[in-house]
């Protein structure tokens, strides 16, 4: 009898965790593969060579990828479309200095350093990318 109770238990804590993949994903926002560089030695990505600087790629992502420079060694890389909404025209993001605001009549606005949701309603972050750093050449991907 102590068998099966034990099994009947065991079998309500297995069956009753589910994974939370859906809840994670975010609807809104598609994956798309994608790498560039970006070599710290030329003039256009020079304020990424200070810490605190901030440099939009408009040409990759959905609406973009803004790079921020942490530490020198840490870089973060977020996707410039609002994460809480279908990508439109209100829906790209605007940076100045740390945050980034979204244009519809939310007033969504997030940090470009941690991704997360500063002012406004959602419930989904900034969707961070990839960046690794080898040598002065940044590589940034979602891969």
């Amino acid at each position: 009898m102590k068998k099966f109770l034990y099994f009947i238990a065991l079998s309500l804590i297995f069956t009753s965790c589910s994974s939370d993949d859906d809840q994670r994903n975010n609807p809104y926002l598609v994956d798309l593969n994608f790498v560039f560089q970006m070599d710290l030695n030329l003039p256009q990505y020079n304020n990424l060579n200070f810490p605190g600087n901030s440099f939009t790629q408009y040409n990759y992502g959905i609406s973009g990828v803004v790079i921020y420079n942490l530490n020198n060694s840490q870089f973060m890389a977020f996707e410039l479309t609002d994460p809480n909404h279908v990508p439109s025209s209100c829906s790209m993001l605007v940076v100045e200095g740390i945050e980034a605001f979204c244009g519809c009549d939310d007033g969504n606005v997030y940090s470009i350093v941690t991704g997360q949701l500063l002012e406004g309603q959602g419930e989904y972050t900034l969707k961070p990318y990839r960046v690794e750093r080898i040598g002065n050449v940044l590589q940034v991907s979602n891969r």
